[in-house]
């Protein structure tokens, strides 16, 4: 892991944050009901943290590999404009929104837990993983959180964005 000070001046860089959803926003799991209906448990407080630092002026959009109306749903419920899912390549996913929002790699964070992600993962300013991300990723990573996927992790990492833009000032 680099040095504090190297990832405080990286997170003060970011000016938006991109998450996966399975293992990340939520706990991974996904559970059908017997008529087919799928679920998935999202954190309360991670979605807080989502609203907030949107308001300190950071962008939060969504990349998964897989399709779900409840993750566009979730996203309209925070606010998330960009919400790309279905992909077989996160990658490709990643440069359109560098584009459409004229960033940098530096100036981007990226938060995932498998192997699906490395190529993000290893391109962003800042990259997260959450607890009980796989072995081989959370080797790979800047930072890798105390809470689990759907357990506040992505508010674990929310809070450090907001932190080192209030040590700036």
């Amino acid at each position: 892991m680099p040095a504090r000070s190297d990832v405080r001046a990286r997170l003060r860089k970011i000016r938006l944050l991109l998450l996966d959803v399975d293992g990340v926003m939520t706990d991974g799991g996904v559970y059908f009901s017997e008529s087919g209906d799928e679920f998935k448990k999202f954190n309360i407080r991670d979605g807080y943290g989502i609203v907030k630092l949107q308001r300190a002026g950071i962008r939060v959009g969504i990349i998964t590999g897989r399709v779900s109306q409840i993750v566009s749903r979730r996203a309209q419920e925070l606010g998330i404009s960009d919400v790309l899912q279905n992909l077989d390549d996160k990658g490709e996913a990643y440069e359109q929104l560098k584009a459409r929002y004229a960033l940098d790699d530096a100036s981007i964070a990226y938060m995932g837990d498998d192997e699906f992600d490395l190529p993000v993962l290893e391109q962003v300013g800042f990259s997260a993983v959450p607890a009980d991300a796989v072995d081989l990723v959370r080797t790979r990573v800047d930072y890798v959180c105390r809470h689990r996927g759907g357990e506040g992790a992505v508010r674990e990492v929310i809070d450090l964005l907001l932190r080192s833009r209030a040590r700036a000032r």
